[in-house]
Parts: structure tokens; sequence; C-alpha cells
């Protein structure tokens, strides 16, 4: 007889995998909502939870299997039982914050994905969790996000539209994923509760479509706003068009200055037809030619050109969209037409000043926003009813007294949000101009609700989600500014500064690892930037804090001199520097940095003196007090 010993770890069982639906939810503006009254947040996010989400995972056989502060992780063995559920607690929500019509709304975002998990007791890990947590982080407030795989199984036995959202380049995701809206809004659920798959019949597909980045053919490159500008304004056309699915700018965008097939932009956007274009200005003539093709087989279904006086520009803007509309047979609806027909502005120099002003404004600088002012300025001079330049005005109003103490009384701020709103109430940018003036205003609570209309318009509006950030950070609440921040740098994927700002508050929430990627992704960007704008030292100096973080200490204090140089009285770029010199323990010149900075900043700038994790190394040093009182004696209710 063969006896044969083996140790007891040969029996140790397997680690488990399976292939599972996900659910990931989250509380919209959960900080924020805390802080203005916590116990009644977790009261109602209590209720909620207990007597109507519960009800619904039961319903769906769903497992809950992690409850946060904040969201839940719930798995579900089939997929549309998972895309059901999402649906109608979304629905169940709006509907109970409906009947509390002055409490403040309690929204979630939900993002669902099939994929590989880990279990491990109760607990599942893995990629196919972290895709969830990043749809839902992407999702509209009440919305829902599914990716690809899941559109895959549920395509005919859902009634609801999935509306194409491209690749979406998801943090910490290697690779792209596919994602869908569920406009679940537009099927009456009478009848079926909501739940019950319908007939393949009503399943309903609509043309999908990109609009790539028009080139620039003017041989100068300072006219490349303009024809960025068209572009993002056919984008915004289309995008009301309830019959297409149109990409974002900023999947769309990715593709600037790049040959590549139509085919492949096809496969990478998930989208059946694309535009693309050119522009050519010359004084008071433009020529713009546009084509649509189909990304299957690159086949051009549409061409024109358009060879016009500058004042036919929203002539041709029109009529190029008309064309897609009437070359995919999509139904253009009454109030549709209407709203693309309806011009920003009858006069093209103030649109052409508008479309400058933003370029600037983009780059965020103390002195491109004063440029930026002045253009906008032109605008509203020109035509006194522009409420797009009325709201830009008041961004850079915004701008420069909340980091440079520009003598812009707070009043005058919010009087010139009030103009661009009674001029359009509709207008998604004007509302995030109320938000960022009353955030100036250290008027939160109002501020986060303006923002929150106008990601409401518009859930891509880089503007909206930037300044949310940026006011969340001010209130403290360093998770949904992270969040808002993430969300802002995937709709602009090339602004470096989003990138930067989260490595501050990534370090202050301890996710280190995060923090190191943000770092390396703010290198990048920020040097890019320096090279198309050396005059600039804001990306200098944001891009000498990330090396900084990364240990690159020769690197960083090229930078940093560079920096100086272009500015050296310039606050933001004091402060940024006396941070990298609190890392190399240079105390007695960090201090300096400060007190000259404190000297001629803003509230916001001086908050981020208060609060900022980058200066705890002088927070012991004796002469800290003395810098604290300077800045409370300042602004004594900043945060």
């Amino acid at each position: 007889m063969l006896l044969v010993r083996f140790h007891r770890s040969f029996f140790k069982p397997s680690m488990e995998r399976r292939l599972t639906a996900i659910l990931a939810a989250d509380v919209v503006g959960y900080s924020r909502l805390m802080g203005a009254d916590e116990t009644d947040t977790f009261n109602r996010l209590k209720e909620v939870r207990d007597e109507l989400i519960s009800s619904h995972i039961a319903r769906h056989q769903g497992r809950v299997v992690k409850l946060t502060g904040d969201g839940m992780l719930l798995e579900f063995s089939s997929v549309v039982s998972a895309v059901t559920c999402a649906v109608e607690i979304q629905r169940s929500m709006r509907a109970w914050n409906d009947k509390q019509p002055d409490a403040p709304r309690l929204e979630f975002r939900i993002g669902v994905n099939l994929g590989d998990v880990i279990v491990e007791g109760d607990d599942i890990y893995g990629d196919g969790v972290n895709v969830a947590a990043r749809l839902e982080s992407i999702a509209d407030p009440g919305g829902v996000i599914i990716s690809g795989s899941v559109r895959e199984q549920v395509a005919n036995l859902l009634e609801h539209t999935f509306e194409e959202m491209g690749e979406q380049w998801l943090k910490n995701i290697e690779h792209p994923v596919r994602s869908y809206r569920v406009l679940f809004d537009e099927v009456s659920a009478e009848g079926n509760g909501g739940s019950a798959p319908p007939s393949k019949s009503k399943a309903s597909h609509k043309p999908s479509i990109a609009v790539l980045p028009f080139v620039n053919m003017s041989g100068d490159p300072e006219q490349e706003y303009f024809s960025d500008g068209i572009t993002e304004d056919i984008i915004t056309d289309l995008s009301k068009v309830s019959g297409l699915s149109v990409v974002a700018r900023n999947s769309s965008f990715t593709y600037k200055g790049k040959i590549v097939k139509a085919q492949q932009i096809g496969r990478e956007l998930g989208v059946d037809f694309m535009v693309e274009g050119s522009v050519r200005k010359s004084g008071a003539r433009v020529r713009v030619t546009g084509q649509l093709i189909d990304s299957k087989d690159a086949t051009q279904i549409w061409a024109e050109r358009f060879d016009r006086d500058l004042t036919d520009i929203f002539a041709i803007q029109d009529e190029i969209t008309h064309a897609i509309v009437a070359q995919l047979k999509v139904k253009l609806l009454p109030q549709e037409a209407e709203s693309i027909g309806q011009d920003p502005t009858d006069n093209v120099e103030a649109y052409t000043y508008y479309l400058r002003g933003r370029d600037f404004l983009h780059r965020r600088s103390k002195h491109y926003c004063r440029i930026a002012r002045q253009m906008f300025a032109k605008a509203v001079a020109l035509d006194p009813n522009y409420a797009r330049a009325y709201a830009g005005m008041a961004d850079c109003d915004s701008f420069l007294y909340l980091n440079y103490r520009v003598d812009v009384p707070v009043d005058a701020l919010l009087a010139t949000t009030e103009k661009a709103l009674s001029l359009d109430n509709t207008l998604p940018e004007a509302h995030a101009s109320r938000g960022h003036a009353l955030a100036a205003a250290r008027r939160y609570p109002e501020a986060n609700a303006e923002f929150e209309k106008a990601i409401a318009l518009d859930p891509n509006l880089f503007e909206a989600y930037y300044g949310y950030a940026r006011a969340s950070f001010a209130e403290g609440h360093l998770e949904e500014a992270a969040r808002l921040f993430e969300r802002a740098s995937q709709l602009r994927p090339d602004d470096y500064q989003s990138v930067c700002l989260l490595i501050h508050i990534y370090r202050s929430l301890g996710r280190t690892a995060d923090c190191k990627d943000a770092a390396r992704r703010g290198i990048e960007l920020a040097e890019k930037e320096l090279s198309a704008h050396p005059d600039d030292p804001r990306p200098a100096h944001l891009g000498a804090g990330a090396l900084f973080e990364l240990g690159e200490m020769e690197r960083a204090r090229e930078w940093v001199s560079r920096a100086l140089a272009i500015d050296p009285d310039d606050p933001l770029t004091l402060y940024n520097v006396a941070c990298g010199l609190t890392k190399l323990r240079e105390y007695d010149q960090a201090f300096a940095l400060l007190e000259r900075a404190i000297a001629g900043g803003g509230p916001e700038l001086v908050n981020w003196v208060k609060y900022d994790s980058d200066l705890d190394g002088l927070r012991n040093d004796p002469r800290y007090p003395a810098l604290l009182a300077r800045v409370n004696e300042l602004f004594p209710d900043t945060k």
C-alpha cells in the first residue's frame, strides 16, 4: 500500500470566479447634503434603502454585496434583471423626490456592467466591479449607464432606448469601454410596471453619429478657435435632435489632428456615421466643407462646400445640420427645428469675439482671462442681447475675483449672471456662470443648485463640473470634488488643470495610487500646454507640482524657474512654487512666497493656503500662526 501524505494547502479551494451582472449606485452630492443637514440626509437615505430600494432588489433576485455611506454594490444573475432594477430604482426615486418638493433632492447615479469577478466570501472584486463603479461616476443624476456587454444582452429584451456614448476612457480602466445611456423616460411603463420585457417590435435604434473636429484651413493657427467653435456648435445642434445619438465633444475631439480611417473611428466610438469637414476664414469670407460618411465602409453619403460671406455662418451650420438629418431620414420635431433655428446672436462679429473669448477662458490664467473678458465685452457691445457673452464675462470676473482679488463687487458678478439668465433661462452656460458667481459670494447651497441645473440641461458641460468641483473643495467636500474633477477631465481629456488639481485632493483623501496616476497624466498634459502657450505660467507651476509629487526634483526646479521667469508676481505661481519648496524643506523661501501670494490672492487661493496638505510641513513652524492670522484678517469667513 502506498501512503501519500499531502500538505493541507493542497486541498485549499481554488479562487472562485464567475460571470455576473453588477450594479453600482452612488448618491449625487452626498457630502454636500451631509454638510447641510447630516441627520436629515442619513435618515432619508436609510428610508429609501429600507422602504423603497430593497423591494426592487428582492423582486429581481438581486444580492446586496455591500453598502457604503452613500452608495451600494449589487449583484444579479440576470442582466435583464439588473437593468430593469436600475430603471425601477430611478423611477421610484423620482416619484419619491416629487412628493417632497421642499426637501433637497436625493438622487442616485447608477452604472451596470456584465463582467468576470473574483468571489471571496460575500464580497466580489475585479475589473467587472471596477467598470460598473466607473460607469456610475459618469452617469447623469437620476440616470443609468450600461456597458457594451450589457447592451448586447438586453438589446431585444427591453423596450428602453439605449443612447450610444461611444468608447469611454474610464479612470484606472486599461481599455476604453463602450457605453450607453438608458433612456427609460421615452417609453411608457403603463401596464407592465416598467419591468416586463416588451415585444421585440418595440425596440428602436437611433442612428449614432460623431462630429470630428473641423480642420482649420486658414493657414493661421490663431484661427483654430473658429473651426473648433463651429464644430462644437454643430455637435450642440445635432444633440437637440431626439432621433439621433450624438457622441459628446470629449470623445470626438480625441481625433483632432490625427489621420485615422473611418472604419476604425466607427469601431472605437461605436457610431454608424461621422461628420468631418474644414473651415477657411479669410476677411469677410468663409469657406466651409462638410461630408457625412458611413463608418462601416467609409462611403460618402453627402458632401457640400459653402462659399459665403462670414455673416452667413449660422445659416451654414443650420444647413449642415438639416442636411444630415435629411440624409439619415430622421424626423425633426417642431420644437427641435425651432431650437436649431435659434441663432445665439444675429451679429457674426459678436459671435467671433465670443468664440475667441471662450478659447482664452479655457486656459484659466490671469493674463488670458483678462483678454477673454475683453472679447466677451466686445461681443456684448455689438449685441446687448447675447446671453452667452454675458455668461462669459461673469465667468472671467468670478475667476479673477476668487484667485486675484480683482476689485469686482460680488453684487456686480451676480447682476451679470442675472442678465444672462433673463435673456435665456434655458442656457446651461448661464446657470453654470450663476453657480460660479454664487460660489464667489460663498453662497454654496445656491451655487450647487445652479450647477445641478446646468448639468441637467447639458450633462456634458465641462464648465459646470469644473466650477462645481472647485465649490465643493471650498466647502471641504473632498470626495465630491474628486468625483466632479474626474468627470471634468473626462469631458476635456486635454485639460491639464483638472488633473493637476486632483493631485492635491487625492493626497488629502489618502488615495496614493490615484495621486501618482494624476501626477503622471498632469505632467504630460501640462507639457503640451506649455509648448503651445510658452507665455503662460500656469502649466509650468501646476506641472512643477506634479513633478514634485513624483520626486522628480531637478526637473521640477526647472519648471519652477520657468514659471517665475514668465510671471514672477503671479499669486497662483507664487503659491504653487511655495508648495514645491515645502517638499524640499526650503521653508524660508516658501514662507516669503506665501506672504506675497496672500497679499495678491483672492479667497479661493487663501482657502488652499489654509487647508492644502502640500503645506503640512509648515504647520508646526513658529511663523505659521502669523501667516494664518493674516489669512483670517483678509478673509475671516473662508470655507
